[in-house]
């Protein structure tokens, strides 16, 4: 009897040990597939990037099919590794659809975002390297990804901005137009010769060759403010030359109305005092 009961514990630790083994090979298999699965998967993302480099396909595709595939490749080796490891696809599938029914509806957002990038790439809204106003924030789209758009600023921040703002809401595209008409108000004093402060403007922007002749600058006396007179000034130039011509005019500007004897005024206010005596 005591016999029987020891061979029965041998037998079923025996039993309960392989299986440990079995367990162990499984999971290290699966680990180990896990990781080689993965590191494939970078390979063949930085492959297919490479193609489409070759190929001159838009940066902004690229950046998103990148984004894309290796979130979807991620999620097919991982289904794969379970299968390895022994776990029932049928049964995991129909918990993995219902899991996914319930996800979908807590993050209709993020799902919203990923709608809102193949828009922007269907609709070509905004591309790689386009200059852009979104909200507060200006500055250079940087990527374009499967759920977000990341914006680098020009004093070097980088903004996540969810692509379904970008989809659905108002966006300026600077980029988007090769050219851009640059506005300014300069002022003069009461007094000084309009005439020659308008003289002096058009002389300005003759000399700068990034200023497009046509359509033709528009020069006009605005308004006459409480402290000065106003003048009006816009010209058109390239888009990539808009702030180069707007900072130098202004710099221009301040220099020559001194040289030339025109006072860019200063508000200011008159008091006028009276006695009784």
């Amino acid at each position: 009897m005591e016999q029987t009961t020891a061979n029965r514990i041998f037998t079923d630790s025996e039993v309960l040990l392989k299986l440990i083994v079995e367990l162990g090979m499984g999971l290290l298999g699966g680990i180990l597939a896990l990781i080689v699965g993965f590191w494939l998967v970078g390979r063949l993302k930085a492959g297919l990037m490479r193609i489409m480099e070759r190929r001159n396909v838009d940066p902004s595709l690229r950046t998103f099919l990148r984004s894309f595939l290796s979130i979807a490749l991620k999620i097919l080796v991982i289904i794969t590794v379970l299968s390895m490891v022994g776990v029932q696809m049928t049964s995991f599938i129909a918990m993995l659809g219902a899991a996914g029914l319930a996800v979908g509806l807590a993050l209709q957002g993020t799902l919203q975002n990923v709608a809102g990038g193949v828009i922007i790439l269907l609709f070509k809204t905004l591309r790689v390297g386009d200059v852009i106003e979104s909200g507060s924030y200006i500055g250079t789209v940087r990527e374009i990804q499967m759920m977000y758009t990341l914006l680098t600023t020009f004093d070097n921040r980088v903004v996540t901005i969810p692509n379904s703002a970008l989809a659905t809401g108002s966006l300026i595209n600077y980029s988007k137009m090769p050219e851009r008409r640059v506005d300014w108000v300069f002022s003069i004093a009461y007094g000084d010769d309009y005439g020659k402060a308008e003289q002096v403007l058009r002389e300005l922007i003759e000399a700068d060759d990034r200023i497009l002749a046509e359509p033709e600058p528009f020069i006009a006396l605005q308004k006459l403010n409480n402290s000065s007179v106003d003048i009006v000034v816009r010209c058109w130039t390239k888009s990539e030359n808009y702030w180069p011509v707007f900072f130098n005019m202004n710099r221009k500007v301040y220099e020559t109305f001194a040289a030339q004897g025109l006072t860019i005024p200063f508000p200011q206010m008159d008091v006028y005092v009276h006695s009784n005596n």
